[in-house]
């Protein structure tokens, strides 16, 4: 037997071992190296839950807020319970700023309108009608992050 066709076909085992090995490697390296959380049927479900209800609380905006401060309260705490878990899923860090600039008081979206009804007892149905709008385009952001990321079923193990 030819001593350079032996070790010619020890190196043909070689790289077949190696391959294997950096696949593995590089597909453990992909599944760690995702920056963002998978895919939460629930997340999505309550995001779209408060969406509804916002934009129907907000309807109520034309009347004194006194008359609806009790439902107002509710829907705020829906609102605290949808973020606390959103903020403690891991690697959720795009979708929590998105919530932040959606429920901030001192903003131009839900969280500053609730606060405006709040002060202003009555707001114009002009005003009502175009940060409906807003809002509305933010929960998609926020819905539509959550749709399009990867199912957990889709990381390989």
């Amino acid at each position: 037997m030819n001593p350079l066709k032996l070790k010619s076909m020890d190196n043909n085992k070689i790289p077949k071992r190696s391959l294997s090995v950096v696949a593995i490697v590089l597909l453990l390296s992909y599944a760690s190296c995702i920056s963002i959380a998978s895919f939460d049927q629930y997340a999505y479900a309550q995001t779209i839950s408060v969406k509804v209800d916002g934009l129907n609380i907000m309807n109520l905006a034309k009347d004194d807020f006194s008359k609806h401060q009790e439902s107002v309260r509710e829907y705020q705490t829906k609102l605290q319970k949808v973020y606390e878990y959103e903020k403690n899923r891991p690697k959720n860090e795009i979708t929590i700023k998105l919530w932040d600039k959606l429920l901030d008081p001192n903003g131009h979206l839900l969280g500053g309108f609730l606060i405006r009804w709040e002060k202003e007892k009555i707001l114009s149905e002009t005003f009502i009608i175009e940060e409906k709008k807003l809002v509305d385009q933010a929960f998609d952001q926020i819905a539509g992050l959550e749709s399009k990321k990867i199912k957990s079923s889709d990381i390989p193990e």
